[in-house]
């Protein structure tokens, strides 16, 4: 996978604390729980301040990660844990190079999990260590499943897939996930959430002739989250509904389509496709 290096404008009053020579790294999570197996990007943020343009990336180790569980034993990793690139890294600059760990390291175990990275400056022949960061891997409760054939333009037997959601909990929050693996589960498409859900929450799965998964489920008093997943795990529709006299409820038409009836649609701006400005209500009072 290729990593873009992207360049920011960095003066010294936002430094990282953990430096050397005049080089920070600092590490930062979007979020402090995974389920397994989902990806777990973790941002490395190089900040220049040497007055020199650093050369990165050069050799194979530049940039290496160690990642530590339960009793501080050292996670094991899952075949080459490099980082290829090649970047020029001018004084005064920050660059940021973002690397799932999840491809890299076995995190399939849930527990509590500590990361750092070092840098490798090899014109100074010095490594420069990043902070710590802390993350915890939960387990999730399967609530629903169901094996499904991959669309194919041919008559040859198809590839057998499996979507399942989850349900995951950490410190009260609750979050759905899907996830997406062969038909015996030993190979892991696509994990990710979907959204927040609320404790009575029961989704409402319904597969399109495409093989496309249909969500409805709850996520407020009167709210309700609808998305279109594809069979390789990516989000090609979202939309919410409230309850108004009647609850939205999934319907299939004699072709198959499938769509929510009932309730009422609400234009946001986290729909997909992403609705016209001019359809989305307006807070300003005087329109």
């Amino acid at each position: 996978m290729k990593l873009l290096l992207a360049l920011l404008g960095c003066w010294f009053a936002c430094l990282p604390s953990v430096m050397a020579q005049g080089v920070a790294v600092e590490l930062t999570l979007d979020q402090e729980h995974y389920l397994s197996r989902e990806a777990l990007v973790v941002k490395v943020r190089i900040t220049n301040y040497s007055g020199q343009t650093l050369e990165l990336g050069k050799e194979e180790d530049w940039l290496t990660f160690v990642i530590e569980g339960g009793n501080n034993h050292a996670v094991a990793r899952l075949g080459q844990a490099s980082v290829k690139a090649d970047y020029r890294l001018d004084s005064s600059r920050t660059g940021t190079i973002p690397v799932d760990l999840a491809s890299r390291f076995d995190l399939s175990r849930p527990g509590h999990y500590k990361v750092t990275a070092t840098v490798k400056v090899a014109q100074w022949r010095q490594a420069v260590r990043s902070d710590t960061r802390s993350f915890d891997i939960i387990n999730g409760n399967k609530l629903w499943e169901q094996d499904f054939g991959m669309p194919q333009a041919t008559n040859s037997v198809p590839e057998v897939r499996k979507y399942a959601l989850l349900q995951g909990n950490h410190l009260k929050e609750l979050k759905l996930y899907l996830r997406v693996s062969d038909a015996a589960e030993t190979q892991v498409y696509r994990v990710f959430p979907i959204g927040p859900m609320v404790s009575v929450s029961k989704p409402e799965p319904q597969l399109d002739k495409y093989s496309n998964l249909h969500i409805l489920y709850q996520v407020g008093a009167r709210s309700y989250s609808y998305s279109v997943i594809s069979p390789d795990g990516l989000i090609i529709a979202k939309e919410t509904h409230d309850f108004s006299t009647t609850r939205p409820v999934l319907r299939a038409d004699l072709d198959g389509r499938i769509r929510v009836t009932r309730g009422t649609r609400r234009l946001t701006p986290n729909d997909l496709p992403h609705p016209l400005n001019s359809t989305l209500p307006s807070d300003d009072k005087s329109q």
